[in-house]
């Protein structure tokens, strides 16, 4: 049997950088499992809109639209499903997080902190409570990892916003650090400096383990077929 066609589907940026780390990650993706068809797709910003790719794969052939992103949210609830419920044998995966694997990606960004150290994880954030509980079992995951406070920070759609979490730690410990729970560079990244912490880190990309996510996301959701 043919492997299901992979819809790589990202959020979409106007930041040059971010566009080039998603089609970086995507080739990635291809390289790992050669003979793949991979395909782009977006849910805003960039097209191809996910709508028109599902619409044009070959009629009958399975595929599977992984969500470039990095928690469940409107865009998995809603979009993601609309396309996928749009056309026979389609199935949609799980986002890429939270996963044990990006919360040790953060922990090497963030290098060893002293015990004067706190760390405000900061996701971009959605209204959906399920979104919410998946940042906050990263942030769980984090703790595990390193020996700082660790606090989740949104920067929309949540609460605390990062730079409230940046101040509630300040009144815990002496510096702060953030940790960019972002795929890439992008308008929420950007907001990150202005958030007053010691510390930011850079977006998770470009880092293969990435890539092997997604396939494993890309593999459960096969079983389905």
């Amino acid at each position: 049997m043919t492997a299901p066609i992979l819809v790589a589907c990202s959020h979409g940026t106007d930041n040059r950088s971010g566009r080039a780390e998603i089609d970086h990650l995507r080739k990635q993706i291809a390289a790992l499992r050669p003979g793949l068809d991979v395909r782009e797709a977006y849910v805003d910003v960039q097209d191809p809109a996910l709508p028109e790719v599902v619409a044009a794969l070959p009629e009958g052939a399975p595929a599977v639209v992984v969500p470039l992103l990095l928690s469940v949210g409107y865009h998995v609830e809603v979009d993601i499903a609309q396309a996928v419920a749009s056309r026979e044998r389609t199935v949609a995966a799980t986002p890429l997080g939270p996963d044990p694997r990006l919360a040790r990606l953060l922990a090497e960004r963030l290098g060893p902190l002293g015990p004067e150290w706190g760390v405000v994880l900061a996701a971009a954030g959605s209204s959906k409570p399920t979104a919410a509980r998946a940042v906050e079992q990263l942030a769980e995951q984090l703790a595990g990892m390193i020996p700082q406070p660790v606090l989740a920070g949104y920067g929309a759609g949540a609460e605390p916003r990062v730079p409230a979490a940046v101040g509630l730690l300040r009144g815990q410990t002496r510096r702060v650090a953030v940790a960019a729970y972002l795929l890439a560079p992008g308008f929420f990244h950007d907001q990150l400096a202005k958030a007053g912490a010691d510390l930011v880190t850079a977006a998770l990309l470009p880092d293969p383990v990435l890539a092997q996510i997604a396939l494993d996301r890309y593999d459960a959701a096969v079983l389905a077929f």
